[in-house]
C-alpha cells in the first residue's frame, strides 16, 4: 500500500530525524537523490547539459541549489536563478564553488528557453495559496521551457497537502520527492501537475504517524478479492440485486448488471421495469429477472446481499418508491447516479441501520450537499471527507482522481485514492459498469469502504487493458474485467478466500 501525508506530519517526521543527525545530513541525502534523479530525467549525459535551477529561499531551494553543485561537478552547465530576498547560503557557496553560475532574474525566460532540464525549487510543503510574484512569474516560465522540468518535493503552486492549485503552477515531467509521498502529489489537480513521481529515501520511515491518504497496489486488492473455494456455491460467492434502468436509460442497466456479471457475482437478480427488463434479458441470460409494475417496490425480487441502486433509474416517483424499498432493506446498498438525484430530494432514505455507499461525481455531490460543483473539483479531498461526515455514509467520489473516504473520524481509516484511473474511461456508461463491480464486492462480503476502493482499481485496470491507448466504449470496460481480475489477483499460492 502507498501511503502518503500531510506537510505538517513530513515536517514533524524530518524534525525528529534532524535532531538525530548532523547539521544539514537531511539536505544532502535530499540533494544527492535529486541529483542522480536529475541526470536519469536527461536520458543523456550529463556533459554539457544546460541546467537551470529556480531557487526559492527556502530548504527547497537549498536542496535544488546542492543538487545543481552535483550536476555541475558532473560537468553540466548549471546557472541559478534566484527567486528571493534571501537564499540558502552554503548551498549557493557550493553551487558556485562547483562552477555553476548565477543569472539575473530578469534573463530568467531567455536561460530557461535554452534549457535542457529545469529544476523548480520555488516553494516546498510549506507552501498554500496561489504564488506570488516573482514565483508566479518564474513557475510560467517553467511551464513554457522546451526542457524536462523537475520538481523538488512538490511542484510549486501546488498544496502538498491536498493537491489543490490557485493561480500558476509548476507542470513537471518528474517530481522527486522526499522521505514519503505528500498527499497532493496523489490527488488531482496536483497529481496531474505532479508527472511521474519519484521518492526519495532519506530516512523518515520510523518517524512517520498513519498516514493522511493511501492508494492500493495489485497485491493488496488481490489479498482483499473473494475467492471462491471446493465449498463455494453461487450462494456463497455473493448474490447481488441491481434495480436500475428506466425506459429512457435501458442501457445503463445492460452495463451495470454486466460489470456485476464479468466480476465474479455469484449471481445477479435484475428488477426494472418492462422496457429494461427486455434489454437485460436479452443481453445477460445468466440474470435473474423481475419486472416491476410501475409503483411497486422490490419486495418480491429474493434474497440477495447487497443491492446497486440508482442507474439510469428516473427520478420519478415510481424511481422513488424503488428507492424507498430498497433502502429499506437490511442489507448494504450503492446508490448511483438517478438513485443520489432521488436521495439528494429525501435525504431521509439515508437513514437506515445498514452500511450505505454512494459513488456521485463531482455533480452529483454539489446536488448532495448543496455545494457549487467547481468548489468540489478544486478541493476533492476536503468535500469527499465532508460529504462522509455530513450523510454519514461511505464515498466514492468519481472523477481524474477517484476519493473514497468512510464517515468516521478521529481514527477512522484514510481516504484512499484510486491510482489505476485512465482518462479513456471518461465515457458514458462506465459509471454503471463501476456500480455493478462494487454491487457484487459488496455482496461477497467486503465493506463498503474495501469494495468501492477495489471496485475503482479494478474499473481502471479494466479501462486500461480496454483502452490500450486508443477510445472505448462502456461496453469494452465489461468485456475486459476478467482480464483486469487476472491481471490484479495472480499470485502464485495466494490462498483462497470464500465470498458471502
Amino acid at each position: 500500500m502507498r501511503a502518503a501525508y500531510t506537510s505538517d506530519q513530513i515536517r514533524a517526521a524530518e524534525r525528529t530525524l534532524m535532531a538525530l543527525l548532523p547539521e544539514g545530513a537531511l539536505m544532502q541525502r535530499a540533494a544527492a537523490g535529486l541529483a542522480a534523479a536529475c541526470a536519469g530525467a536527461l536520458g543523456r549525459g550529463l556533459y554539457g547539459a544546460r541546467v537551470v535551477i529556480l531557487a526559492g529561499g527556502g530548504d527547497n531551494g537549498g536542496d535544488a541549489l546542492y543538487a545543481g553543485a552535483r550536476l555541475a561537478r558532473r560537468g553540466a552547465r548549471v546557472e541559478a536563478v534566484l527567486a528571493g530576498s534571501r537564499t540558502h547560503q552554503e548551498a549557493l557557496a557550493a553551487l558556485r564553488q562547483a562552477g555553476g553560475r548565477v543569472a539575473d532574474l530578469a534573463r530568467a525566460r531567455e536561460v530557461a528557453g535554452r534549457a535542457d532540464l529545469i529544476v523548480d525549487g520555488l516553494v516546498g510543503i510549506g507552501g498554500s495559496g496561489a504564488l506570488r510574484e516573482p514565483y508566479a512569474g518564474l513557475a510560467a516560465v517553467a511551464c513554457e521551457a522546451p526542457g524536462v522540468v523537475v520538481a523538488v518535493d512538490v511542484p510549486s503552486g501546488v498544496a502538498a497537502g491536498s493537491g489543490q492549485v490557485e493561480g500558476n503552477a509548476v507542470r513537471a515531467s518528474l517530481t522527486v520527492t522526499f522521505g514519503a509521498l505528500k498527499t497532493g502529489l496523489l490527488v488531482d489537480p496536483g497529481a496531474e501537475y505532479a508527472g511521474r513521481v519519484e521518492l526519495v529515501d532519506i530516512g523518515l520511515g520510523p518517524y512517520l504517524p498513519d498516514p493522511d491518504v493511501t492508494a492500493l497496489t495489485d497485491a493488496d486488492v488481490s489479498g482483499l478479492l473473494p475467492r471462491p473455494g471446493a465449498e463455494s456455491d453461487k450462494y456463497r460467492r455473493g448474490v447481488v440485486g441491481i434495480a436500475a434502468g428506466g425506459a429512457r436509460f435501458t442501457g445503463a442497466a445492460v452495463l451495470s448488471v454486466g460489470g456485476a456479471i464479468r466480476s465474479g457475482a455469484g449471481m445477479v437478480r435484475y428488477a426494472g421495469q418492462e422496457q429494461p427488463v427486455s434489454v437485460v434479458r436479452n443481453h445477460w441470460p445468466e440474470a435473474v429477472i423481475t419486472t416491476l409494475r410501475p409503483g411497486e417496490g422490490v419486495g418480491g425480487v429474493g434474497r440477495v446481499q447487497a443491492w446497486v441502486l440508482g442507474p439510469g433509474l428516473g427520478t420519478d416517483a415510481d424511481a422513488h418508491q424503488v428507492a424507498a424499498s430498497v433502502l429499506a432493506s437490511d442489507v448494504p446498498v450503492l446508490i448511483d447516479a438517478d438513485g443520489l438525484t432521488v436521495v439528494a430530494a429525501d435525504r431521509s432514505l439515508l437513514r437506515r441501520r445498514a452500511p450505505v455507499l454512494v459513488t456521485p461525481h463531482a455533480g452529483e455531490l454539489s446536488r448532495l450537499l448543496g455545494v457549487p460543483r467547481e468548489h468540489i473539483e478544486a478541493a476533492r479531498l476536503e468535500h469527499v471527507r465532508a460529504a462522509a461526515a455530513e450523510l454519514g455514509v461511505t464515498v466514492l467520489l468519481k472523477g481524474s482522481t477517484t476519493l473514497v473516504a468512510e464517515p468516521l473520524t478521529g481514527s477512522g481509516p484514510p481516504v484512499r485514492v484510486n491510482t489505476t484511473g485512465s482518462p479513456w474511461l471518461a465515457t458514458a456508461g462506465t459509471g454503471d459498469v463501476l456500480s455493478g463491480i462494487a454491487g457484487t464486492l459488496l455482496a461477497a462480503g467486503l465493506s463498503c469502504y474495501d469494495a468501492a476502493s477495489c471496485a475503482a482499481y479494478l474499473h481502471g485496470v479494466a479501462g486500461g487493458i480496454a483502452a490500450g491507448g486508443t477510445a472505448i466504449a462502456a461496453a469494452d470496460v465489461v468485456t475486459a474485467l476478467p482480464a483486469a481480475l487476472r491481471k490484479v489477483s495472480h499470485r502464485e499460492g495466494a490462498p483462497a478466500r470464500l465470498g458471502g
